[in-house]
């Protein structure tokens, strides 16, 4: 091989090497849920949180995750019961390591069926963007009684290890969002 070749195959690769690792960072750096969201969270929110402060939070947008135990339709929503998944740093909900019962609780998400995946009881994890309600929760053999109630923004469905299995998205900007979109399940 003479020193000519050596460097023209040097070149070649260099530029083959470059765009692998730009889409290996794009991939890395791409988010679970998105940024507009994001923004608008109160950050940190864990179950325990809204289960001993529901005050605090009501009205405002928080970010869970959890598995998904069982599902009503009810004037064409749907109430989802979840079993918490507390999140990592990217948002993907895994099981509490903690094991403090206030974290392996239940809540509910209130999702408009229009554009609900089919396969959303197929999800193994669900990272939910929800906005906290003061909705009473329905009964459930599972429950206590007095879970937090979150009206579904966004959804993303994931399924067995880190791949994403669906996305759920209401259809409305969020800076024009109501302080409180159940209020017709008050009436």
């Amino acid at each position: 091989m003479t020193p000519t070749t050596v460097r023209q195959t040097g070149r070649r690769s260099l530029p083959a090497a470059i765009l692998t690792a730009a889409a290996w960072l794009l991939c890395a750096c791409a988010s679970t849920v998105p940024p507009e969201f994001v923004k608008r969270a109160e950050p940190g929110v864990t179950l325990t949180d809204l289960a001993t402060r529901p005050q605090t939070y009501r009205g405002k947008v928080v970010i869970l995750g959890g598995v998904i135990v069982d599902g009503k339709e009810q004037a064409g929503r749907m109430w989802l019961l979840l079993k918490n998944r507390p999140l990592d740093e990217d948002y993907v909900p895994h099981r509490d390591v903690t094991l403090r019962p206030s974290e392996s609780g239940y809540y509910w998400v209130l999702v408009d069926l229009k554009g609900l995946p089919k396969a959303y009881r197929s999800w193994a994890r669900v990272t939910v963007v929800g906005l906290v309600s003061d909705v009473q929760p329905l009964p459930h053999e599972s429950t206590k009684g007095g879970e937090p109630v979150l009206g579904a923004l966004y959804l993303r469905g994931w399924g067995y290890g880190n791949e994403d299995a669906g996305i759920w998205e209401e259809r409305v900007d969020p800076n024009y969002l109501q302080s409180n979109p159940m209020e017709e399940f008050r009436q």
